[in-house]
């Protein structure tokens, strides 16, 4: 385990679009970019092995890729090689950082300086939402699921704990961007689950803000 005196300055940056890490949740991704290969390639070879996941912030009319603030490092627990030279990878959420600054230099991929301050409590244990009505949220993720044709392991879902079911359907619902960013940088599991259940509520709405439940 990265005790969080150990966690470095200085990390590569995976800006990937929709795809949210969250302490204590596992994200798989599959590698084939030459540049994000020799990112797999050079961060194995560190103590940490860990890659910040950052959503792209694009801003119109500006040219290249800014990156929203605050991402979440992962450290790569697994690792397999295809035939054909791509990585399957997975990466166990650690720690959310603020972006300091990007770092120029050689690399094919992109680096930053981070600061980890503030986010002390996603190295610790597993965090409980103690006003989570478990049968309200999952009436509501069954008309959810029916709206968009999706099925699921209702037993598992009954049975898995708090932030692994938040945590997990945060991470796998198809979302906006900036929907995912504030589900990372909520501050608690129940404010990440009251924004859960509103991103929910708005998409069952067709998009529309009028009568959402509170």
């Amino acid at each position: 385990m990265i005790k969080p005196a150990e966690l470095p300055q200085t990390i590569a940056i995976f800006p990937l679009a929709g795809a949210l890490l969250l302490p204590r949740s596992r994200l798989p991704l599959h590698i084939f970019e030459p540049r994000y290969l020799q990112m797999i390639e050079d961060t194995l070879k560190t103590d940490t092995r860990l890659i910040g996941m950052v959503q792209p912030n694009e801003v119109p009319g500006r040219d290249g890729s800014q990156l929203q603030s605050i991402g979440c490092a992962g450290r790569i627990t697994q690792f397999s090689e295809t035939e054909d030279g791509r990585y399957m990878v997975t990466l166990a959420g650690m720690s959310r950082f603020r972006v300091v600054q990007e770092i120029d230099g050689f690399s094919p991929y992109r680096r930053c300086d981070v600061n980890w301050a503030g986010f002390e409590r996603d190295m610790g244990g597993g965090e409980v939402d103690a006003n989570f009505d478990r049968s309200r949220f999952l009436d509501l993720l069954g008309r959810y699921f029916d709206t968009k044709g999706l099925s699921a392991d209702w037993d598992t879902l009954k049975e898995a704990e708090d932030e692994l079911l938040i945590n997990s359907l945060s991470m796998m619902l198809e979302f906006e961007a900036e929907d995912k960013q504030a589900l990372l940088e909520a501050p608690s599991l129940e404010t990440r689950r009251e924004t859960l259940v509103t991103l929910i509520e708005f998409a069952m709405r067709g998009g529309q803000e009028e009568g959402l439940m509170q």
